[in-house]
C-alpha cells in the first residue's frame, strides 16, 4: 500500500531535463516490438494455458468508423459518412468473436470495452446485435465493467438510455478543449451546451462511471484559455479525467501535416505551464492524481485500488480489475495474454480476407521471454503503485537465492542512483519508491528497466511530459 502523497510535485527544471520520447507502457514490451511472422499456434497455446489456469478475461471491440476526422487523433480509423459500411464490418467482427470464443473454455469476463473510432457510429440495433453475440459466446461476471467510448456530436437521449438498457455501465467521451477556436483548429466542433446536455443524459441513465478526455498542447491553446476548459470540466463533474499530451508527429500522421500549423502550437514553456495549472486546478478541486495523465475522484475505484496497492494497467489504461487475458476483436485490435501479444490486421481488406478464409486475422505478434515478464511486472508495479517491494518480486518470479533483485538488475543500478540524485526515486534495501517529484516522470522511471530502448532501432514515441 502506497504511503506517498497523492499530489505530485511540479518541478519545471526536472520536467524539462527528463522530457524525452518514451513508451506509455500500457504494455511491456511496447506494441512497437510486435513483428510479422508470428505463429498463430502460439496464440492458441497461450489461450489454452489461460483456460487451464482459468485466468479472467477482458474483452475489447474496435469500431473504426468516424463521420469526420479529428486532426489530433492517432487512432486507426476509417472516415466515412456512408453508414452502410458498418454492416459488413459488424458481420466480420462477430465472426472474429466466434473464432476466438471457440478457443476459450469457461472463463469469466470481468471487463469489456468498445473503442474506436466511434462506437456510437453503430445504430442501437447494431449495438444490441454485437452485444448479443458477445454474451452468447462468453460468460460475464455480474459485476463486470462494461464501458463504451462515445462521440457527443452523435448522441441523443434515446441512444444514451438505450446503451444503459442494453447493459453498458460505464461511458467515456472526448472533450479535448471547450474553446471554439481550438475546436475549429482540430475539426472537433462540439458546443459547450452539447457536452453538458450529453452528461445530463448519462447521469439520468445512471451510468456507474463517466470519464472524459482532455488534450493539452493543441493549436491556439494558452494557459488562460485552458484554465477555462479545466474549470468547465470540473463543473461537468466527471468521475475520471484523462489529460493527454498532444503528440505532434506529422511524419507519422499525414493529417497533422495537412491541417495543423505548427506555428499555432503552444511553445514548450507554455505547454508545460498549461499542464501545471491543469494539475493544480484538478487536485485543488479534489481529483486525485492516479498516474501519467489520469485523475479520479477520491471515492473512485481507481483511487481506492491504488491506495490498496491493487491498481493494474493494460492496453486500455489503468484498471481495477485483477490480472486478466485481454482478447481484442476487430481490425488493428491488440490482444494481450500472459506471454503473448498479437495485433489483428490494420487494413480492412486484409481483415476481411482472413475472416472469409476462416482464419484468425493476426498480422503481428510477440512471444514474451521470462525476462520480459519479469520486467513487465516491475514496470507495471511502478506505473500503478509508485513503489515496489523487491522481496515480493523475488518471491513471485522465483529469483534464485544466488541472484536476488539487485543482482538481476545490477545494470540498472546506476540509472536508479541518478534518478535518486535528482529526487525522482527513493531507494532502500528492499524498496523503490517514486517520490512526489518523480510521479510526473513515471515513464522515465519505468524506462530504466526497458531493455528495448537500448536497442539501436529507431522508434517513435510521444514526449514523456
Amino acid at each position: 500500500m502506497t504511503t506517498l502523497t497523492s499530489i505530485p510535485t511540479f518541478d519545471a527544471a526536472l520536467l524539462n531535463k527528463y522530457n524525452q520520447p518514451l513508451p506509455r507502457y500500457t504494455s511491456y514490451p511496447p506494441a512497437t516490438e510486435l513483428t510479422d511472422g508470428f505463429r498463430v499456434a502460439d496464440l492458441e497455446a497461450a489461450i489454452a494455458i489461460g483456460n487451464y489456469q482459468q485466468t479472467p478475461l477482458s474483452l475489447y471491440c474496435h469500431i473504426p468508423f468516424c463521420e469526420t476526422a479529428c486532426y489530433f487523433c492517432g487512432c486507426n480509423t476509417i472516415i466515412t459518412q456512408h453508414h452502410e459500411a458498418s454492416e459488413p464490418y459488424l458481420n466480420a467482427l462477430i465472426q472474429n468473436i466466434e473464432q476466438v470464443a471457440t478457443l476459450t473454455q469457461g472463463r469469466v469476463v470481468n471487463q469489456m470495452h468498445w473503442g474506436g473510432g466511434t462506437p456510437n457510429y453503430l445504430t442501437l440495433e447494431q449495438v444490441e446485435r454485437l452485444w448479443t453475440a458477445l454474451v452468447q459466446h462468453f460468460q460475464f461476471s455480474a459485476e463486470a465493467e462494461i464501458s463504451i467510448e462515445v462521440n457527443p456530436r452523435q448522441l441523443t437521449r434515446d441512444y444514451v438510455l438505450g446503451l444503459k438498457q442494453i447493459g453498458f455501465n460505464r461511458m467515456s467521451f472526448g472533450i479535448q478543449d471547450f474553446d471554439p477556436q481550438v475546436q475549429r483548429a482540430i475539426n472537433r466542433i462540439q458546443p459547450e451546451e452539447m457536452l453538458f446536455q450529453g452528461m445530463a443524459w448519462m447521469r439520468e441513465a445512471g451510468f456507474d462511471s463517466i470519464n472524459v478526455d482532455l488534450i493539452y498542447g493543441l493549436p491556439y491553446q494558452t494557459a488562460a484559455t485552458f484554465r477555462e476548459t479545466i474549470r468547465k470540466t470540473i463543473a461537468l463533474d466527471p468521475d475520471r479525467i484523462a489529460l493527454f499530451n498532444f503528440a505532434y508527429v506529422p511524419w507519422l500522421k499525414p493529417i497533422q501535416r495537412q491541417h495543423i500549423d505548427p506555428t499555432q502550437l503552444p511553445t514548450p514553456a507554455e505547454k508545460l505551464n498549461i499542464f501545471h495549472l491543469s494539475m493544480d486546478e484538478l487536485t485543488t478541486h479534489g481529483y486525485q492524481f492516479i498516474g501519467m495523465d489520469h485523475f479520479a475522484k477520491p471515492e473512485d475505484e481507481l483511487t481506492l485500488a491504488q491506495k490498496a496497492g491493487q491498481l493494474h494497467r493494460n492496453f486500455q489504461g489503468y484498471t481495477t480489475q485483477p490480472e486478466s487475458d485481454l482478447l481484442a476483436f476487430g481490425m488493428t485490435a491488440i490482444s494481450m495474454l500472459h506471454d503473448v501479444y498479437v495485433q489483428n490486421h490494420k487494413r480492412l481488406p486484409d481483415f476481411y480476407r482472413a475472416i472469409a478464409a476462416h482464419q484468425l486475422p493476426v498480422a503481428r505478434g510477440v512471444t514474451l521471454s521470462r525476462d520480459d515478464i519479469l520486467r513487465r511486472a516491475v514496470i507495471m508495479e511502478l506505473m500503478c503503485q509508485f513503489e515496489l517491494s523487491k522481496a515480493v518480486i523475488e518471491a513471485k518470479y522465483h529469483l534464485s537465492f544466488d541472484q536476488d533483485f539487485d543482482d538481476y538488475f545490477a545494470s540498472e543500478r546506476q540509472a536508479l542512483k541518478n534518478l535518486e540524485a535528482d529526487g525522482l526515486v527513493r531507494l532502500t534495501p528492499n524498496h523503490i519508491e517514486v517520490t512526489p517529484a518523480g510521479r510526473l516522470l513515471i515513464r522515465n522511471v519505468a524506462a530504466v528497466f526497458d531493455t528495448y530502448l537500448r536497442q539501436p532501432q529507431k522508434r517513435q514515441f510521444s514526449q514523456s511530459v
